[in-house]
């Protein structure tokens, strides 16, 4: 794994026998996107990641897709996960804490997260084992436990309700960006680290 990273941004590449990846992320962006990662389903939550998020991101993936999508999705979030940490650097100033309702139709989901450095995912939704174009929609639980293990997040998914598998997995990804951009926002309240223990 190689990465550079200048302020809140931070470059990576990963490189396996299965797949290769690339990927560019600043967290005090506008919301833009290039993505291309092979799953066209994948690319449009990560470009929805980027915009509501209010982060800057590229991705370029290539993996072994003959085979499934499985190690193209898992190793994306890996990759996102490690440049989170990378870009976040020692979290000074941060909110730490994001929550969000999203609301899509029918769909109600939630995402709740801490910037603790104590990952952990709870994911609490019923995705039906369905394809979205070459995307495996249970491929959505393995890609957050991918970020949430490599950029140290204590992250809470929740789904109220939803019946279109397409607007599950939207909501989810939506309430995400919101709730890591409450969480990665600087607060001047904070001064170091929001922690008792003086660390994160």
């Amino acid at each position: 794994m190689k990465a550079d990273k200048t302020g809140r941004r931070a470059a990576l590449e990963r490189s396996t026998a299965e797949t290769q990846v690339r990927l560019s992320l600043n967290l005090d962006g506008t919301g833009q996107a290039d993505i291309d990662t092979g799953v066209g389903f994948l690319d449009h939550m990560l470009t929805l990641l980027a915009r509501h998020g209010f982060l800057n991101l590229a991705v370029q993936a290539r993996g072994d897709l003959q085979v499934d999508s499985h190690h193209t999705v898992e190793d994306i979030g890996i990759v996102l996960g490690d440049a989170l940490a990378e870009a976040l650097g020692n979290k000074e100033g941060i909110r730490r804490y994001g929550n969000c309702f999203l609301p899509m139709d029918e769909t109600l989901a939630q995402v709740c997260l801490d910037i603790s450095g104590r990952p952990f995912l709870v994911f609490d939704a019923d995705i039906p084992k369905v394809k979205l174009g070459n995307y495996d929609a249970e491929m959505t639980e393995e890609f957050f436990r991918a970020v949430a293990m490599h950029s140290g997040l204590t992250l809470h998914i929740r789904v109220l309700c939803g019946r279109n598998v397409h607007h599950i997995i939207e909501a989810v990804f939506k309430a995400f960006a919101r709730a890591l951009s409450e969480a990665v926002a600087h607060d001047p309240r904070v001064h170091g680290v929001l922690s008792s223990k003086g660390v994160l």
